[in-house]
């Protein structure tokens, strides 16, 4: 029977033991404490820093654009001061962060001008990475100074892969777009990858109101009905900036036929005046008698 030597275990255990004594009687602890407390002191130093620079940037940033918003600037619409301001405060906060982090590396003892200048392979994957970062931001910056789109407006995306999406401007930075869907969801755009903007809100719209009638039903009769509605109600709403425009009977796409109104409002409104007169007409043309098809409207 196999009798294991425990004594030859505890010499190897105790020789281990005392060679990591020595290992470790080596380092200069007292040294080693002292620089990691003055590290972790100065990178404190350094947040708090940079925290108290973030909020004074932005009391001024605030205040200013507040003061520019008192005078009532002709050239700027309220909502083009608030796209600058957002766009301002974005600038601000990027710049601020990498500052942060150049400094927090640079206390740590990373040599970053150096790692940057010799590590070729790494310089490449950086800026292999930083082009489309860079691309959002020159696209950025045009969508700005063009004046394209501005905070509060109602607009459709169509991004490079052909699909598009439609929402309110809530947000607009040197990298991303951020637009509010009408079912509430938040989108945000890489500049990048916005190929075209239609803007919905920078010209009178119409609000386009297609009721369906059937083969038998009076058109002079029902055309005068809407003119009534017009003549009753057109003044009570001032978002309507022209006299609707009847067109009459007129063949729809699908093959029926419909009488069509053209409302020119101001824009944002048409979606309200649409569905306001859509129906006030079908409630008038009801209590004539007049008798529609089913499912009798077809919103553009």
């Amino acid at each position: 029977m196999f009798t294991p030597d425990f004594s030859i275990a505890e010499s190897v255990i105790t020789k281990n033991s005392s060679f990591i004594q020595k290992y470790l009687a080596t380092f200069k602890w007292d040294k080693i404490l002292n620089s990691l407390t003055s590290t972790i002191f100065s990178l404190i130093i350094i947040s708090i820093f940079f925290l108290i620079v973030s909020r004074v940037g932005k009391f001024f940033i605030n205040k200013a654009f507040k003061q520019y918003n008192h005078k009532n600037n002709a050239n700027n619409s309220p909502k083009r001061i608030t796209t600058l301001h957002v766009v301002a405060k974005n600038t601000f906060q990027y710049g601020l962060v990498f500052f942060w982090v150049y400094s927090v590396l640079s206390e740590v003892g990373v040599p970053i001008g150096t790692l940057l200048a010799s590590a070729s392979i790494f310089s490449v994957a950086i800026g292999i990475g930083a082009q489309g970062f860079v691309t959002d931001i020159v696209t950025g910056f045009l969508i700005l100074f063009e004046k394209q789109i501005d905070v509060g407006e109602y607009v459709t995306i169509t991004l490079s892969n052909a699909s598009t999406i439609e929402g309110t401007v809530t947000g607009i930075g040197l990298r991303t777009t951020e637009l509010t869907s009408f079912n509430g969801y938040v989108n945000f755009i890489p500049n990048r990858q916005v190929a075209a903007i239609t803007n919905r809100n920078r010209s009178e719209t119409r609000a386009i109101i297609q009721i369906r009638v059937n083969g038998n039903t009076p058109i002079d009769k029902t055309v005068a009905i809407i003119n009534k509605v017009n003549d009753e109600y057109v003044k009570k709403y001032p978002d309507i900036i022209a006299a609707p425009d009847v067109w009459g009977a007129t063949n729809m796409p699908d093959g029926n036929v419909c009488i069509q109104v053209n409302i020119q409002t101001k824009n944002g409104q048409q979606l309200y005046i649409q569905h306001q007169f859509l129906g006030l007409y079908l409630d008038a043309i009801s209590d004539a008698g007049i008798e529609l098809p089913k499912s009798p409207l077809v919103l553009n």
